[in-house]
């Protein structure tokens, strides 16, 4: 029998994350960043423009004079633009990467959607209070490549290990409290998505986690995709990345939980 001497030689091998700092979550390059907002060179405005034209999914808009902006949502963390434009963008990093708004995935955001975010947190504060240790989840593909699934079920693993959080995977909607939606939207899961969360007794947290389910990614545009599975249901937690990490949606989660501290802002902490 190996795995006993295997635990007793590795010992714990669970994060204590969000509680303790936890080296490879604040490492991990979630998301884009924008360094500065106009180029302050001719080279770097070339260097923007080219990033703009090769981006797989238009996240990125900006050059000639124009601020350059990213939307998290839409971005596949291809890495393109970081390496075309590495004075405009760079990885952010951290788990810190959803937000509460749609609007504030755009990067760098507008000093207006500061009292907007302060609203929803607020609300959503006010539906989650009866949400206390004990919290389950129902997952919805709605149409995905698998990178996905494979992160959310990551969370069960004894790296993560979701469940000494309180936090479970259900079967059912009618036990669920969260509904955590993954996939592009596709047309044949629209019905299906719709009678899980009409079978979910309320309060209920709706996320969606990956650029798929947000808008679509590179098929947000396709004849069987409704441009992401956010576009079928109202949504409270957006988690961006493709696929977002398991630390990412971790962070999500709690943060639609109200246990975790929401960032003041959506700019990165953790710019390289």
């Amino acid at each position: 029998m190996p795995w006993p001497m295997r635990g007793l030689r590795d010992g714990v091998l669970t994060t204590g994350w969000p509680s303790h700092p936890d080296a490879y979550a604040d490492e991990f390059a979630a998301a884009v960043a924008v360094r500065r907002h106009i180029p302050a060179t001719a080279t770097a405005g070339r260097h923007l423009i080219d990033a703009v034209s090769d981006c797989p999914t238009g996240a990125i808009s900006g050059g000639h004079g124009v601020p350059a902006r990213v939307d998290r949502g839409r971005c596949i963390l291809c890495g393109r633009c970081v390496a075309l434009a590495p004075e405009t963008f760079a990885w952010a990093r951290g788990p810190e990467a959803a937000t509460l708004d749609r609007a504030a995935l755009v990067v760098p955001t507008i000093a207006e959607d500061d009292r907007t975010l302060r609203l929803l947190r607020a609300g959503l504060r006010r539906r989650v209070r009866r949400l206390r240790r004990s919290v389950h989840i129902r997952h919805v593909d709605t149409g995905s490549d698998g990178s996905d699934e494979w992160e959310v079920q990551a969370l069960l693993n004894p790296v993560y290990d979701m469940n000494r959080l309180g936090i479970f995977l259900t079967a059912s909607p009618r036990h669920a409290d969260i509904l955590l939606v993954t996939g592009i939207g596709g047309d044949a899961m629209s019905a299906a998505l719709a009678r899980t969360r009409q079978a979910m007794p309320d309060p209920v947290v709706v996320i969606v986690a990956g650029a798929d389910a947000i808008s679509g990614g590179l098929f947000g545009g396709g004849y069987a995709s409704a441009g992401g599975a956010a576009a079928q249901l109202p949504v409270d937690v957006w988690i961006p990345g493709s696929p977002a990490s398991p630390f990412s949606l971790l962070y999500g989660i709690l943060l639609g939980l109200g246990r975790v501290a929401d960032p003041a802002s959506t700019r990165p902490r953790g710019v390289r």
